[in-house]
């Protein structure tokens, strides 16, 4: 057992993330945006500008002491600390992030709290870890007394959701999705893989990894808000897209004009994915295709645009 303040040797690492269209009439700027995600008053935010403006929130701890959601039953209690922080990309789309990490086994008596928070974000069982069990078990609902990864995440966002440097009017309806992960670790110098990418519902999505142990949680985390990014901007463009269809083509620019103002120019994989993971999204460039779907919708939208361009400016003539 790692002593005590040392980096303890994990086993696997779970998060959700949930991702939302700022309900803000207007995209924050990055000052404001800043403001906004400031956590902890003894951290900074984070504000990068290029290659697109992003700004993340230092993280935030909630101390758990609960059983751990399991596949078969099993009852194992944990006690730790969970991390959490939010994210705003282009001062428009929010993502709030809950996570830990796991030994493989800990202590039979729970610890004094100040023990835990020298370690943060990870969470210690009792007794031996069922490793596999637990991992599938973060990937479905939670019980009522397991620990509730996307209740933390929520509750974030929420917190921010009402701050009242926004105006809570979205330019146009969307809906959240919800990205639960977990990364199984293997031995230093394995190659790291993504083993499945599931739309389990059509908000929840589930993503299962195999990493190396000297990746930390935290840059698992960023790859898959990453992948929550962009799989929101697809789920997000296509019910737009089909709430077009459903209209008269009279009516579809207006319809059309929030994806063109908001979201074409955020389609940005990998940008701030550490490069020992970056290759990951290989596996989702290739099936389902994640960058060909994106460029077929934004096509699609520009030719419907420009032949109702081309019909209003007939009309006119006329």
């Amino acid at each position: 057992m790692a002593a005590l303040g040392q980096p303890v040797r994990s086993v696997l690492a779970c998060g959700e993330v949930r991702t939302c269209l700022l309900p803000a009439l207007r995209a924050l700027d990055g000052l404001t945006a800043a403001q906004m995600l400031r956590l902890r008053a003894d951290e900074h935010v984070r504000v990068s500008e290029r290659p697109n403006l992003y700004v993340r929130s230092p993280e935030i701890l909630t101390g758990v002491d609960c059983g751990l959601p399991t596949s078969n039953g099993a009852k194992v209690r944990a006690v730790g600390t969970v991390a959490a922080r939010a994210a705003l990309t282009e001062g428009r789309v929010l993502q709030a992030t809950a996570y830990f990490s796991a030994p493989a086994s800990g202590p039979e008596a729970r610890r004094p709290w100040g023990q835990y928070l020298v370690r943060p974000g990870v969470v210690e069982p009792f007794g031996k870890l069922p490793e596999e069990a637990t991992a599938n078990g973060v990937l479905r609902d939670p019980g009522r007394d397991e620990l509730n990864l996307g209740m933390i995440a929520e509750g974030l966002l929420a917190q921010l959701r009402r701050h009242h440097l926004l105006d809570g009017r979205a330019p146009f309806k969307s809906r959240s999705t919800r990205l639960r992960w977990v990364a199984r670790y293997i031995p230093v110098g394995e190659e790291p893989s993504l083993q499945c990418f599931t739309l389990a519902e059509e908000e929840l999505r589930t993503v299962e990894l195999r990493l190396p142990e000297d990746i930390p949680a935290a840059a698992v985390a960023s790859l898959c808000e990453d992948l929550a990014l962009h799989d929101w901007l697809l789920t997000t463009v296509t019910h737009l897209l089909d709430g077009s269809r459903r209209v008269a083509a009279s009516s579809s620019v207006p319809a059309l004009r929030p994806v063109v103002e908001h979201l074409l120019h955020l389609w940005m994989p990998r940008a701030r994915v550490a490069l020992t993971l970056g290759h990951l999204w290989d596996v989702l460039e290739q099936t389902p295709g994640f960058t060909r779907q994106w460029q077929n919708l934004v096509q699609h939208i520009r030719d419907q645009l420009a032949v109702e361009a081309v019909s209003l400016s007939h009309q006119e003539t006329v």
